[in-house]
């Protein structure tokens, strides 16, 4: 005979806590057992700029205007060859120019440098959860010269100039203290000097895109999408096109 929890489980078609599922249909807060619905905007074809550059800084400072939480938090994808294996992580976006979309990073000892030095590609995905919106690039990447590197690395704290050479990133450590060693090696060569250089194995990644998709939720997962394309970087934008949800 079915207990009266055993009914509301049934009744909301979900499996019993003894299954396999460790995780089933996450309702993200909402007071349902339905997922949340997006109502907080749409997007047309009439809203849109033809240059996709031009419609991210819109909508960047739309972000900004409208509180998001870090609207330059980014996630950056990129996958080694030949074995295809992807790998993806959290970065800030620092500057948009008129090429592409540059990121800052350790491209020395990083799993994302090692994915570079095979595969020269890469995807960023933004995500406005204030604004139910995200932004989708697709293109080749391209390393930021030292000089260039420079210009914002000054712009860095000290601890984080510090940081940028003392840690040999994504390498096995022994315990913190290791880490917290390296750092005060770097401190002592360093000390006393303001214009402390961007390491070598350290600096900018611009995306080059050849993709960009803006995506605004909609209700019953009828989100409204719409797709920039072109052949290459000297190559004019196609007019955008919509894609289904």
């Amino acid at each position: 005979m079915a207990t009266s929890a055993d009914a509301s489980t049934n009744e909301m078609n979900i499996p019993s806590s003894n299954g396999s599922k460790r995780i089933f249909a996450p309702t993200g807060g909402s007071s349902t057992s339905q997922a949340t619905q997006y109502t907080k905007g749409a997007l047309d074809l009439s809203d849109l700029y033809s240059d996709p550059f031009e419609q991210f800084h819109t909508w960047f400072k739309h972000a900004q205007q409208h509180d998001v939480y870090q609207p330059e938090t980014v996630t950056l994808s990129t996958a080694e060859l030949p074995s295809g294996r992807v790998s993806a992580r959290m970065v800030y976006m620092k500057e948009l120019d008129s090429r592409g979309f540059v990121v800052y990073s350790n491209w020395g000892t990083s799993r994302k440098s090692k994915d570079f030095q095979s595969n020269a590609q890469a995807s960023l995905v933004f995500w406005w959860r204030e604004l139910e919106r995200q932004v989708r690039i697709e293109g080749p990447c391209q390393r930021l010269t030292n000089t260039e590197s420079q210009v914002y690395y000054d712009t860095r704290a000290l601890g984080s100039k510090i940081g940028a050479w003392a840690s040999q990133q994504s390498q096995q450590l022994t315990g913190r203290e290791e880490l917290e060693q390296q750092v005060k090696e770097v401190e002592k060569r360093f000390e006393g000097r303001d214009d402390v250089p961007v390491p070598d194995f350290w600096g900018g990644l611009r995306v080059v895109p050849r993709y960009v998709e803006f995506w605004q939720g909609r209700n019953s997962r009828l989100h409204d999408r719409f797709a920039y394309e072109r052949d290459d970087e000297r190559s004019d934008w196609k007019k955008p096109v919509r894609l289904s949800p």
